[in-house]
């Protein structure tokens, strides 16, 4: 992966450069704020960029405003934001129009390096990465979200970890089921969620959209 990183840290940032590049991923560019980061991506045009939410000046939230330009003015490069704690309203922002390509992760979860980095190849390569913490207060925020009442509980665990990015054997793998079973559950939620194979749709993203719910103000 091309990688752009935005975080203002000099210690968490020099960390993330290191452990992507010992991994064989190239890091165009480690910079410690929005502007930097803008004018990076716009001259690097990464596969992904690694965004810390808040920054200078004003440490609020300059990282998700530029994530969200980068979402409009960049829409082949992935985003993943990271922050110190779940702030759900952010989250919902960068999920309002399309949850492909971005991801939305705890500074915590980083130091699980496996996790981080695959978390952040689906970003980059079109998939949704969200924090399970991040996951859980969302959907209790939107549970009478439209399809959402005919799941059983089974196809709400599925959901759940769709939401988070796995995949159908991540999926099985976490649930201790087998690939079958999980093929099952997730055609039932596209069905009972009116989600229909139609080509250039993708179902798992659209059913994530619908399970999140309209964002929270």
């Amino acid at each position: 992966m091309r990688v752009v990183i935005a975080e203002d840290a000099a210690l968490m940032r020099e960390g993330l450069v290191g452990l992507l590049e010992d991994r064989g991923h190239e890091v165009c560019a480690a910079v410690p704020d929005a502007g930097a980061l803008l004018a990076a991506v716009a001259t690097h045009h990464p596969d992904v960029a690694v965004v810390d939410i808040r920054m200078p000046p004003t440490h609020t939230d300059e990282g998700l405003r530029a994530a969200l330009e980068l979402r409009r003015d960049h829409p082949d490069t992935g985003v993943l934001v990271l922050s110190q704690y779940i702030e759900t309203r952010y989250a919902a922002q960068l999920l309002a129009f399309n949850a492909a390509g971005v991801g939305y992760l705890l500074k915590d979860r980083v130091a699980d390096v496996s996790d981080f980095v695959d978390a952040l190849t689906r970003v980059a390569t079109g998939g949704t990465a969200l924090d399970p913490d991040v996951v859980s207060q969302l959907l209790g925020a939107h549970q009478r979200a439209r399809g959402l009442a005919d799941l059983t509980p089974r196809e709400r665990e599925v959901l759940a970890l769709m939401a988070e990015g796995r995949s159908n054997t991540g999926i099985a793998a976490a649930l201790t089921v087998t690939g079958g079973v999980v093929e099952k559950h997730v055609a039932g939620i596209f069905n009972k969620l009116g989600l229909p194979q139609a080509e250039g749709d993708n179902r798992r993203v659209l059913a994530v959209l619908r399970y999140l719910g309209s964002p929270p103000t």
